[in-house]
């Protein structure tokens, strides 16, 4: 299929911040989330709503929220993982919910500490008052390429519970390679055969770069008709209950590869290279994104 134009789903705020060890101020969240804004990004993860303990970086949502841009055509998602969760992002002003579904019952358990059952209840459980509060509900099933625990997750798995979210009347699934262990070739089949059970819900895919698979496999999800992407400026993130999962992949640089193939993303390439170059001095650290190390090409004109 052939795509002429990508919506990136900027998850740094979240996906991003969450497994760095180095606490980041509401006010640096905050403007992380402007320069994303600023940089024309649309769609922004910006927090999630779980218990302070189970991730601390996350613990200031509501401060986070109170503070973001309100700029119109900006959608703001927030993770929610059950009733308390949604309740808080509710009250908080998200403009999107995204709830987890994992495929394989011992990730499960260590992230969520429910079944995979139970999760999908929980989805159930909130969509009528996500609806009532005018909220789109997405839906991302975690491991759906791997797992750390149970390693090969099934296809089938993955696609009963992408089934399972379509027929609760989701408005989009993601597939996310939680530890990075995908391919292309997994991946133009895991979305032919999602999208085969899922008819009319937009689906969008999460790739970490950990085997220096990912922008591969945001490619091979492009040929299979995804046109939205998840990303992270400078590449950083993981998941704090996935031992040696390593960041997304970095939003700067899945911009310049789009761009180069000739997709629009609607977004300004230096202001994200600014953004991942600011992040970095936040963070005291190299991040690993790779394009405002080496640079675009060609250059921009001099002024």
């Amino acid at each position: 299929m052939s795509v002429n134009q990508v919506e990136i789903v900027e998850v740094g705020p979240r996906d991003g911040l969450q497994n760095e060890a180095v606490a980041v101020s509401t006010a640096d969240k905050i403007a992380l989330i402007e320069r994303a804004v600023g940089a024309g990004l649309r769609r922004i993860e910006a927090t999630s709503f779980v218990h302070p303990k189970a991730v601390p970086q996350m613990a200031d949502a509501e401060a986070v929220m109170a503070g973001v841009p309100r700029v119109d055509g900006v959608s703001y998602s927030g993770l929610v993982l059950n009733r308390r969760g949604f309740d808080r992002a509710v009250a908080a002003g998200v403009d999107e919910v995204n709830c987890v579904l994992v495929a394989s019952e011992t990730f499960c358990q260590r992230n969520q500490r429910m079944s995979v059952g139970e999760s999908l209840q929980i989805v159930a459980d909130l969509i009528d008052d996500a609806r009532a509060e005018q909220l789109t509900v997405s839906v991302t099933i975690a491991t759906a390429f791997g797992c750390p625990f149970e390693g090969e997750v099934p296809a089938s798995a993955v696609v009963d519970l992408a089934r399972a979210a379509a027929e609760l009347g989701v408005d989009e699934i993601a597939l996310a390679d939680t530890i990075g262990v995908g391919v292309p070739m997994q991946v133009s089949g895991l979305v032919a055969a999602v999208a085969e059970v899922a008819p009319g819900i937009d689906l969008r895919c999460h790739f970490h770069n950990t085997r220096n698979t990912g922008y591969a496999n945001a490619v091979a999800a492009i040929g299979a008709g995804v046109t939205v992407l998840d990303s992270s400026i400078g590449g950083i993130g993981g998941c704090p209950f996935a031992p040696d999962a390593t960041g997304n992949i970095a939003t700067e640089d899945l911009v310049y590869l789009l761009d180069r193939s000739g997709i629009d993303t609607g977004t300004d390439l230096g202001a994200l290279i600014a953004a991942s170059d600011w992040l970095g001095g936040v963070l005291g650290a190299t991040l690993p994104g790779q394009l405002s190390r080496a640079g675009r090409f060609p250059p921009p004109a001099a002024n």
